[in-house]
């Protein structure tokens, strides 16, 4: 499969033809691999190749790469007419004149209308030097996307199913130029002999992944949803849960952070664990209740939260919104007012910082050193693994759906990160997870991503609680039909 996907890319770019391509597979089918492969190969033929993904931490796998919207200055609130803030004659242009290649990876987490202002824009910059480059996708560059239908989508708040696959790239008038190519073999697999026990047990786990990516699994429908054929509830396998009517949180934490007082400081144990949830709520919650085990000093840090300028605020603003009130607002990807830190704790960045560094949102580093106005770090993911790096405060705005005005909170851009969102974790690989289900997964993707985190059993246990606080066997998982039968066609 990889073989295929490389001649059919390469031959392309060679013959300088014209083609829109997407690498479909799930996880351990080798994505990574092939880009690395092909883009190593083009460029000893001295072709440009650009490489970008949807988040920080996914760009941080490919060679040189960046995220999509820093590297296509693609804006942020963007609509069906929106272009990527590039102009004819500026250097940025010129390089993606001379672009032989783009590789896409995690594209389905990107709003579809992320492409099409690319799309516009390289249509744009070509045709001033290819008359022809108006009427093909992408002024006629080759395009690879990468990703696997069965993961999250693009997240929109609030939004109804109807509006996230609308979002999605299968919506786009770009699909109908698309070529999809599919990986289908574990490389996983290939690491072990194929009549032991270790196989059997690999094998066994990676199917009842895909089928709960796929929707196979169907214990019962459920029908709190309205008959929502999307939402199933499954059982989980007892080997895989945590039921006990004990500290349940507890149990998680010994599962996933064994001796736990013995290691807390070391990298190699920290990098590789990861308790995840739901929502950012019960992922402060666990956060808090592991930072109360370690036994170092700890340092609070205090932001300073003032109403934007550049919004047209009343004279009485500062009355309507005093200083209190701003402390005490939260938002997703967002530091909170008072930030608990001690050193050997791991953290992870919530802006990019410094792509060439490794420093983008997604990175996870351990505390060496609390100064007053810096942070002093140990990088323990991505490409830049134990290099050293200083985090200061910046100033970071947000907007909350329900709020007249714009915050401004100048803080470390970081959260404490024993626990992640499961959003979060997308593209990570883990050793240790243990998944807390306190509340159920609510969008497409989420149960398949927590679980595929790992590629052995061993490495994972499950918590579910019920609304009484006891324990569950069984959750929901959401697949949307609709996204695996467009890869289907």
């Amino acid at each position: 499969d990889q073989k295929k996907a490389f001649h059919l890319i390469v031959n392309s770019v060679i013959n300088k033809e014209s083609n829109f391509f997407f690498v479909s597979g799930h996880g351990g089918t080798g994505k990574t691999f092939l880009w690395n492969t092909i883009v190593s190969f083009l460029r000893a033929k001295k072709e440009i190749v650009l490489t970008v993904a949807s988040s920080g931490v996914a760009s941080l796998l490919l060679p040189n790469g960046r995220t999509a919207h820093s590297r296509f200055r693609i804006p942020v609130d963007i609509d069906e007419l929106s272009l990527c803030d590039i102009k004819r004659g500026t250097k940025l242009a010129e390089l993606l004149i001379e672009t032989s290649l783009i590789i896409w990876d995690e594209a389905l987490m990107t709003n579809r209308q992320c492409f099409e202002a690319l799309d516009r824009t390289l249509r744009d910059i070509l045709s001033e030097k290819y008359i022809n480059a108006i009427d093909k996708p992408f002024g006629g560059k080759v395009v690879v996307l990468g990703g696997d239908p069965k993961q999250i989508l693009p997240v929109i708040e609030n939004a109804s199913k109807l509006e996230i696959i609308n979002a999605s790239i299968v919506k786009s008038y770009l699909w109908g130029y698309v070529k999809k190519i599919f990986l289908f073999e574990n490389m996983r697999l290939q690491k072990t002999k194929s009549n032991t026990l270790e196989y059997k047990e690999i094998n066994d786990f990676n199917n009842w992944i895909l089928d709960i990516g796929n929707g196979k699994i169907n214990t019962k429908q459920s029908t709190a949803q309205n008959e929502d054929t999307d939402t199933t509830i499954i059982q989980v396998p007892e080997n895989l849960l945590i039921n006990t009517g004990e500290n349940k949180l507890e149990e998680l934490v010994k599962f996933t952070y064994p001796d736990f007082k013995n290691s807390f400081f070391n990298p190699d144990y920290l990098k590789n664990r990861a308790i995840l949830a739901t929502t950012n709520e019960i992922v402060d919650e666990v956060n808090n209740y592991i930072l109360s085990l370690v036994p170092n000093q700890e340092k609070e840090y205090y932001s300073a939260d003032t109403l934007s300028q550049c919004m047209d605020t009343t004279n009485d603003a500062d009355i309507l919104y005093p200083v209190e009130y701003l402390n005490s607002l939260n938002a997703n990807n967002f530091p909170t007012h008072v930030l608990k830190l001690k050193v050997g704790v791991p953290i992870i960045l919530l802006r990019n910082l410094n792509q060439n560094l490794g420093l983008c949102n997604g990175t996870r580093l351990i505390i060496t050193n609390l100064g007053d106005n810096i942070i002093e770090g140990i990088i323990i993911t991505g490409t830049h693994i134990g290099e050293k790096a200083y985090i200061p405060r910046i100033n970071l705005t947000t907007r909350g759906n329900q709020w007249p005005f714009t915050l401004c909170r100048r803080q470390f851009p970081i959260k404490v990160c024993y626990s992640m969102t499961i959003n979060k974790s997308q593209g990570q690989t883990l050793s240790n997870v243990g998944l807390y289900l306190k509340k159920p997964v609510f969008t497409h993707g989420q149960l398949y991503v927590a679980i595929s985190r790992v590629s052995n059993s061993k490495g994972l246990k499950i918590l579910i609680e019920n609304e009484d606080g006891t324990c569950a066997t069984q959750t929901k998982n959401i697949v949307y039909r609709e996204i695996l039968d467009s890869f289907r066609s």
